[in-house]
C-alpha cells in the first residue's frame, strides 16, 4: 500500500503512547472518520493495532439522531474487542481469538482477529476496569497500539488512567460559526487539559488515588481527613472543614454541581487552596467556573494530565451550517497553536489519497 503518512499518525508514531482514544465533542464531529484514518495509517505502516469501543459504533445510522454514518472500515490482521451479537452483523470474515469473559448489554465481549477488509459495528466494555482488561487482552493478543471509540457524553476511557493519548475531534456539528466551534472546542480543552500536579503534591495525595475516596491536608503536609467516601456524596463532608488550616483537597471521582459549590467556598474562605482530582475528565462543570475558581486564588490540578495528541476537524454538519474546510482548519490552527491540529480527510484530498483508503 503506497500512502503518504499523515502528520496526525506521525505524532502517534514518534510516541511513547500505546493506547490512544479518540474522543468527539458531539455526535457528528468526525470521530469514526479519525478512526478509520488511524486503522488505514496503520495498515500502510504495518503496525498491528487493536480497536474497541466504549459504546455501541459502526452502526448504519447514527442512534440519536437516525442520520447516515460511516462504517467502521477494518483491515486484515486488526484485533478487534466487541461484543457478541456485533459479530453477527459483520461483513467481514474473522477469527475467535480469545473470550474476556466480560459481559455488556450486546453480550461477552470477544477479541476476533479480522481476515478481510471490510465494515464492522463495534460495541465494547463500558465500565473503566472491564476497558483496562479488554486492553490488556489486546495487547496480550498481539496488538502493539490499541484505539478506543468513544461515546456521546462519556468520557472516562479518555481519562489517563485508561489511555495515555486522546484525540479530540470537533465540528461543524457543534452549531454556530467557525469561531463559536473554537470557542467551544478551546473551553472543552480548557477542563481536559488541567495541568498535572508536581511530583511533591501527586505524593502526598496519592492515598486518596490509590484507594478512591476524600483527603485533606494542611499546611504542614498533615492529614486532617482520609475517608472512603463517594465523591458525589462528600460536599457536606468538605465543607465541615471550613475553618480548618486547610491547603490541599483531593478527591477521586466525579466532581459535579454539589461538590464543586462546597469546593468554591472552600476556596473563598482558604486562599491559595490546591484542589487535586483524578484528571479532566472527572470535571462535570463550564470552562466560565475554572476561570471563577482561579479568581478566588485557587488551584485545580490533576493527578495524572492528559495527554492530548491532537485535535481533528470536521467541516461538515448533517443538520446544516457547514463550514469552508481550508478556512476552518487555518482558523482552528491559529487558535491551537500548541495542538496538533489537521482534518484528516482533506489531507487526504491534498495527497489525491486513492478513494481505496479513504476513511
Amino acid at each position: 500500500m503506497s500512502t503518504p503518512h499523515s502528520a496526525l499518525w506521525q505524532r502517534i508514531q514518534s510516541s511513547a503512547m500505546d493506547v490512544l482514544a479518540v474522543m468527539g465533542m458531539t455526535k457528528n464531529t468526525g470521530k469514526t472518520v479519525v478512526l478509520n484514518h488511524l486503522l488505514a495509517q496503520a495498515e500502510a505502516a504495518q503496525v498491528a493495532v487493536g480497536v474497541t469501543s466504549i459504546g455501541r459504533d459502526g452502526e448504519d445510522r447514527d442512534m440519536v439522531f437516525f442520520i447516515p454514518k460511516p462504517p467502521i472500515l477494518v483491515w486484515p490482521g486488526t484485533l478487534v474487542a466487541t461484543a457478541r451479537a456485533t459479530l453477527q452483523r459483520a461483513k467481514v470474515r474473522y477469527k475467535l481469538i480469545d473470550a474476556t469473559g466480560i459481559d455488556s448489554p450486546m453480550g461477552e465481549v470477544l477479541v476476533v482477529k479480522v481476515l478481510e477488509y471490510g465494515e464492522m459495528e463495534i460495541a465494547g466494555a463500558s465500565r473503566s476496569s472491564d476497558q483496562l482488561k479488554v486492553i490488556g487482552r489486546l495487547k496480550q493478543c498481539g496488538a502493539s497500539r490499541v484505539f478506543l471509540d468513544g461515546a456521546l457524553g462519556r468520557s472516562h476511557h479518555a481519562s489517563p488512567a485508561i489511555a495515555n493519548g486522546v484525540i479530540l475531534a470537533t465540528g461543524a456539528a457543534i452549531g454556530g460559526g467557525i469561531q463559536d466551534v473554537i470557542r467551544k472546542t478551546r473551553d472543552r480543552l480548557a477542563i481536559l487539559g488541567i495541568a498535572q500536579a508536581s511530583d511533591a503534591t501527586r505524593s502526598l495525595c496519592e492515598p486518596v488515588f490509590a484507594r478512591g475516596g476524600v483527603g485533606l491536608w494542611n499546611g504542614a503536609g498533615e492529614n486532617l481527613m482520609l475517608a472512603d467516601i463517594a465523591t458525589l456524596n462528600a460536599a457536606e463532608t468538605l465543607l465541615s472543614y471550613a475553618e480548618s488550616d486547610l491547603t490541599t483537597v483531593a478527591v477521586s471521582g466525579a466532581v459535579g454541581r454539589s461538590v464543586w459549590r462546597a469546593l468554591g467556598s472552600l476556596a473563598a474562605r482558604r486562599p491559595g487552596l490546591t484542589v487535586v482530582v483524578a484528571d479532566g475528565t472527572k470535571l462535570f462543570i463550564e470552562a466560565t467556573d475554572l476561570v471563577q475558581f482561579g479568581q478566588l486564588g485557587a488551584h485545580i490540578l490533576a493527578y495524572r494530565g492528559i495527554n492530548l495528541t491532537g485535535i481533528t476537524l470536521n467541516p461538515f454538519s448533517p443538520m446544516g451550517g457547514s463550514f469552508d474546510a481550508h478556512e476552518f482548519l487555518l482558523a482552528a490552527r491559529a487558535a491551537f497553536a500548541d495542538y496538533g491540529v489537521s482534518d484528516v480527510m482533506l489531507e487526504q484530498r491534498d495527497n489525491a489519497v486513492e478513494p481505496s483508503l479513504r476513511a
